[in-house]
């Protein structure tokens, strides 16, 4: 499903994206007591690599990548989530309620805060740091996070990051080819 800017919205409740199709992940646990959402992470993801439009990101959310394969050997027993994923004709799926840590970040830090997970939401878009993104891809992640800062008033347009942001030397996604003025300016467009 492709998301509408004029309807996308979050589940206060249920923390679930409202018309998007939700596969649980087991990768996921509570936040630390206390901790409310404040911060956006956006990343880029491809299995295999450069590749888009096959199953296998989903499954390596959800537990179930089959690692036999060559390519995926360095994957295997690697439990990683993210709450959303934005395929490259701007479909949606998500994995984690907003309101549970799902496990996308790793070791990072925002400011003087470490452990990013704690107090963020994951967003994947499929890509790679070879390849521009899709104009349905910016046209969800826009409604997307608009239904984020709706559901979560904390994140601020300087607490949208990409994960090399807080992850710099270990991390490069969502790469060169993610244009932040595209995405920025689409923001603070009214729908």
């Amino acid at each position: 499903m492709s998301a509408d800017s004029h309807s996308l919205s979050i589940d206060p409740v249920l923390g679930l994206a409202r018309g998007v199709p939700f596969l649980a992940s087991p990768h996921c646990d509570e936040r630390p007591p206390g901790c409310a959402v404040e911060l956006l992470v956006i990343h880029a993801i491809s299995l295999p690599a450069g590749r888009y439009g096959g199953d296998d990101v989903a499954a390596l959310f959800l537990g179930q990548l089959d690692c036999r394969r060559p390519d995926y050997a360095g994957l295997a027993g690697l439990r990683v989530s993210a709450h959303f994923f934005i395929r490259r004709d701007g479909r949606l799926v998500q994995f984690v309620p907003i309101q549970r840590r799902a496990w996308h970040a790793g070791a990072s830090r925002f400011g003087q805060r470490e452990r990013c997970n704690d107090f963020s939401v994951g967003v994947e878009l499929e890509g790679c740091d070879h390849d521009p993104f899709s104009a349905d891809q910016y046209t969800t992640l826009i409604a997307l996070t608009r239904a984020l800062r709706a559901a979560c008033p904390a994140i601020s347009a300087d607490r949208i990051v990409g994960h090399s942001d807080i992850a710099p030397g270990r991390k490069t996604d969502p790469g060169p080819h993610f244009d932040w003025a595209r995405y920025r300016a689409g923001l603070l467009h009214t729908p």
